[in-house]
C-alpha cells in the first residue's frame, strides 16, 4: 500500500494515500479496534448534516468563505449519497466523548474539499479539518447533537411507521374475530369467556401505547445544544451560528429543531437519549408479550392451544418431519431481548457521565440506533410474514367454550360463590360440562339456565 505523510499536533503520521482521513483517524485506527463494528452511517448522516449547516450558519455570520463553505457542503452530500462509506472506519468503542468520530468526519470532509478546490489530500492551507470543517463547534457540543438527530430520524423513518402498520394489522385481526367466542385465560388457566377479537385488541392497543411513549421521547430530541462548544459557554461560537445552523438543520431534516434552553444539562446528562432507551425497552416488552402469546395460542397442532395459525415461513426440525414452528415470533423474542439489554447499556452510560461531558456518548448512540434499526425491523417481519397471515380455528376454540368450567362465575349472583364452585369443581372432576351438572343438580329451570349460561352474555363491549 502507498501512503501519504500527514501531519497534526502530535506529529507526521503515515495515512493510506487514498484515504479521505487524515493523521487523527490514522491514530484511532492504530489505538482502538475493540469490536470491528464501525460507527453506524446513521451518526455519520447526521455529523454530514451538522457539518452542511454549520457551514451554512459560519457563512451567514461572516466568518467563512463562500468557496470554502460550498465545497463543504458538496463533500457533506457526497456522504449523504454513500460515496465516501468506506472512509468512516472508527470503532464505536473508542475515545470517549467521540472526538474520534468527529475528527473522522472532520477529516473526510475537508480533504475532499480541499480536491473540490483544485488541491490535494493533506493540503490543509486550502480547507482546514478543525478551522473550516469544525468551526463554531466541539466534539461536546457536535456529538450529543448528532445522537439526538440520528435517534430523531431512525425513530421517523424507520420504527414509527412500523410499529403504525402492526398496529393496523392487529386491529384488522381484532375485527376480523370478533364474533370468535373463546375461554379466557388467566394464570395459564380457563377464565371466564371473552372473544378472540378482545384479545387480538389487547394487542393492537398495546402496541398503539407504545407507539404513543416513543413518540413523546421523540420529541425531547428536537432540543439540540450546538453552539455549546466545549463546556457550554458558547466559546468560539455565538447565537447567530446557533440560530443559524439550527434553522439550516431544520431544513435540511424538516424536523422542528430547535437549540436547547437547557444547553448546560443537555451537554452534561444523556437524559433524552435515555427517554428513547425506555420507551424502546417498553415498545419492545409489548412486543415480546404478543409474541409470546401468538406462540402459545399457536401451540400444537395437536398437543397444544392451536386456537390460531401462523403462516408457515420454513421447515421447523431437522430431525423431525413435517414440524413447523413458530419461527417469526421466536425471532422478534431475541430482538426484543437485545434491545431490553441495550437499554440497561444506555442507562449504565447515561449515568457514567462526570462533570460538564458524557464521553460514553458513542455508546449511546451505537445502542440506540441499534435497537430502532432491528426493532424496526422485527415489527416489519411480524406484520407482512406473520399478523397478516393469522387464522383462527374455530372448531378449537368452541370445543374448548363448550367445556369451559369458569362459566359458573356467572351463577353466583344466583346460587352463591360456594354453590357454584361445588357445580364447578364437580365439572371437573366427572369430565362434564357446567350445563351438564346444574341440569342434573336442577338449580334452575332450563330455559333461565341457557340464558345465565351463554357465554356471549358476559362479553362486555368489545
Amino acid at each position: 500500500m502507498e501512503y501519504r505523510t500527514d501531519e497534526d499536533v502530535l506529529g507526521k503520521v503515515k495515512v493510506p494515500k487514498g484515504a479521505y482521513y487524515g493523521p487523527e483517524t490514522q491514530r484511532t485506527l492504530n489505538n482502538f479496534y475493540a469490536s470491528g463494528v464501525r460507527v453506524p452511517f446513521g451518526m455519520i448522516r447526521a455529523y454530514a448534516l451538522l457539518k452542511k449547516a454549520a457551514a451554512v450558519a459560519n457563512v451567514r455570520d461572516g466568518k467563512l468563505d463562500k468557496k470554502v463553505a460550498r465545497a463543504i457542503s458538496q463533500a457533506c452530500n457526497e456522504i449523504l449519497s454513500h460515496k465516501l462509506d468506506d472512509q468512516f472506519v472508527v470503532d464505536i468503542f473508542q475515545a470517549g466523548a467521540g472526538t474520534c468520530t468527529n475528527m473522522n468526519v472532520n477529516e473526510v470532509v475537508a480533504n475532499r474539499a480541499c480536491e473540490i478546490l483544485g488541491g490535494k489530500k493533506g493540503e490543509y492551507k486550502r480547507v482546514h479539518p478543525n478551522d473550516h470543517v469544525n468551526m463554531s463547534q466541539s466534539t461536546n457540543d457536535t456529538a450529543p447533537s448528532v445522537v439526538h438527530i440520528a435517534t430523531y430520524l431512525a425513530l421517523e423513518e424507520q420504527l414509527l411507521p412500523e410499529l403504525g402498520m402492526l398496529e393496523e394489522a392487529l386491529r384488522g385481526k381484532s375485527v376480523m374475530f370478533k364474533d370468535i367466542v373463546k375461554v379466557g385465560r388467566t394464570h395459564l388457566q380457563d377464565a371466564v369467556p371473552m372473544t378472540l377479537g378482545q384479545e387480538f385488541s389487547g394487542y393492537y392497543q398495546a402496541v398503539e401505547s407504545a407507539r404513543e411513549m416513543v413518540l413523546d421521547a421523540q420529541r425531547r430530541l428536537l432540543d439540540l445544544p450546538l453552539g455549546g462548544t466545549a463546556v457550554g459557554t458558547m466559546i468560539n461560537a455565538d447565537e447567530r451560528y446557533m440560530k443559524y445552523a439550527v434553522e439550516e438543520l431544520g431544513r435540511l431534516t424538516g424536523a422542528d429543531f430547535r437549540a436547547a434552553k437547557r444547553r448546560f444539562a443537555m451537554m452534561q446528562q444523556r437524559l433524552e437519549e435515555l427517554a428513547v432507551a425506555d420507551a424502546l425497552k417498553e415498545a419492545a416488552t409489548a412486543i415480546n408479550k404478543i409474541s409470546n402469546d401468538l406462540r402459545l395460542l399457536a401451540s400444537g397442532p395437536r398437543g397444544g392451544l392451536a386456537e390460531i395459525t401462523l403462516p408457515e415461513v420454513l421447515p421447523g426440525s431437522s430431525i423431525m418431519p413435517g414440524k413447523i414452528n413458530p419461527s417469526i415470533p421466536e425471532m422478534v423474542n431475541m430482538v426484543c431481548h437485545k434491545v431490553i439489554g441495550s437499554c440497561a447499556t444506555v442507562t449504565e452510560a447515561a449515568n457514567g457521565g462526570q462533570l460538564e461531558i458524557n464521553v460514553f456518548t458513542p455508546l449511546i448512540g451505537y445502542e440506540l440506533l441499534f435497537s430502532i434499526r432491528t426493532l424496526s425491523n422485527a415489527v416489519h417481519a411480524l406484520c407482512e410474514r406473520c399478523v397478516r397471515g393469522i387464522g383462527a380455528n374455530a372448531e378449537k376454540i368452541s370445543q374448548y367454550v363448550d367445556m369451559d368450567i369458569s362459566i359458573a362465575t356467572a351463577l353466583s349472583p344466583y346460587i352463591g360463590y360456594a354453590k357454584a364452585s361445588e357445580i364447578a369443581r364437580r365439572a371437573y372432576k366427572e369430565g362434564k360440562s357446567v350445563k351438564q351438572v346444574c341440569i342434573e343438580m336442577k338449580v334452575m329451570d332450563r330455559k333461565r339456565l341457557d340464558e345465565v349460561l351463554d357465554p356471549r352474555r358476559h362479553l362486555g363491549k368489545a
